[in-house]
């Protein structure tokens, strides 16, 4: 049996993955915060928009390749940067720099991950995204963009929405931590996943190496991240960011009309409209339910990205008939690689896009104009 067809959806990949990711990683993975209602309605949300087809289409195959920023890509959506990865499989941010590269979509490296933009810019090539904190550190605030420009990538991603970390109880009830915090439950909860205990030890245990080269020793750990990734900037301060970058800058973690016009005003090249997964805060809307309002605000303005939430090319399609203009997917490639390690990134991103134009086939429409004209009920 081929991996296509003992995993042909991403839940598969999920309920496997599950079983070889270490409880402290895999509740990092899947957890959101609060009592993890926005989780839940994240992907409940996106399942309720219908959309009816149309018979008799127009022939030919769906436009899958997406031209963004000036760059052509193979299909309408990339991988999304998330933090701490590595803790999740050794080498994600390697493996789905390559992946990218080869399935020539998107990858979006983020500053919080077990590899360095050093060392994953040349393994993604020109399909490099970078996500950034608005930093307040002295140092830190414009060495890492300058890093990231320096590495090749091409695509500056803002995050905006994680002022501080959230609680994630989950998480804390499990001890996560970054570096893992040693000690026999951890190693227990390791030694029950070999695959992942035997890549780890091969490679090294994940740690924010990225950040490491500006700790003085003197601070505590943990206040030594927030000093560097938690800062709450003004619109102002965020647009000086572009000072420091040669390229595209995109912001994250839009979730209101406003917000979207303000960052129009600003002159950014893009939004990701975004909960951040649901990590943030457990009363916030599902992403889908606010981009609608969004796009009718902004559309033709900027350009339109979503995630959170998202979890086949089904919901794809949905997300891009409601207003985006393209889609990022963080969880799914990471269930891939929990399931089948290094080859399953590539796996995930056809399976995404076959069931993308699968399904702008059976709706009969060939461009994401013709799916726009089609009924939708959000």
């Amino acid at each position: 049996m081929t991996d296509a067809s003992r995993y042909p959806a991403v839940h598969y990949l999920k309920e496997r993955a599950q079983k070889r990711i270490p409880h402290f990683a895999w509740e990092m993975l899947d957890s959101g915060t609060g009592i993890e209602d926005a989780v839940s309605r994240n992907e409940a949300e996106v399942r309720k928009v219908q959309i009816t087809p149309r018979m008799l289409p127009t022939k030919g195959d769906p436009e899958v390749k997406t031209t963004l920023f000036g760059m052509e890509y193979d299909a309408p959506f990339g991988v999304a940067p998330i933090g701490v990865s590595g803790l999740v499989w050794p080498k994600s941010e390697i493996y789905l720099a390559r992946a990218a590269k080869q399935m020539k979509i998107p990858y979006s490296l983020s500053v919080v991950g077990a590899e360095t933009p050093e060392t994953v810019g040349p393994e993604v090539g020109d399909y490099g995204w970078y996500q950034y904190y608005p930093s307040g550190h002295p140092v830190a605030k414009e060495d890492l963009l300058k890093r990231g420009r320096e590495a090749g990538f091409k695509v500056l991603v803002v995050t905006l929405d994680v002022p501080m970390t959230s609680t994630r109880e989950r998480q804390l009830r499990a001890g996560m931590r970054m570096p893992p915090k040693k000690g026999l439950e951890t190693f227990w909860h390791a030694a029950k996943c070999p695959a992942w205990s035997i890549e780890t030890l091969t490679h090294r245990v994940p740690r924010l190496v990225t950040l490491e080269k500006y700790n003085d020793g003197e601070t505590e750990y943990r206040e030594f991240v927030s000093s560097i990734l938690h800062s709450r900037p003004s619109w102002d301060d965020v647009a000086r960011f572009r000072d420091y970058w040669n390229g595209p800058v995109v912001v994250k973690g839009v979730m209101s009309p406003e917000d979207a016009e303000i960052a129009v005003q600003f002159g950014f090249d893009g939004i990701v409209v975004s909960n951040h997964g649901a990590r943030q805060v457990d009363a916030v809307p599902a992403t889908i339910s606010v981009l609608p309002e969004i796009a009718k605000a902004v559309g033709g303005k900027t350009t339109i990205i979503m995630d959170s939430g998202l979890r086949s090319g089904l919901d794809i399609v949905r997300a891009r008939a409601l207003g985006a203009d393209f889609c990022l997917l963080g969880r799914p490639f990471l269930y891939a690689l929990g399931a089948l390690g290094e080859q399953g990134g590539v796996h995930a991103m056809k399976l995404l896009r076959d069931d993308y134009c699968n399904n702008m086939i059976q709706l009969g429409v060939k461009s994401v104009d013709e799916l726009r004209k089609l009924t939708i009920r959000a």
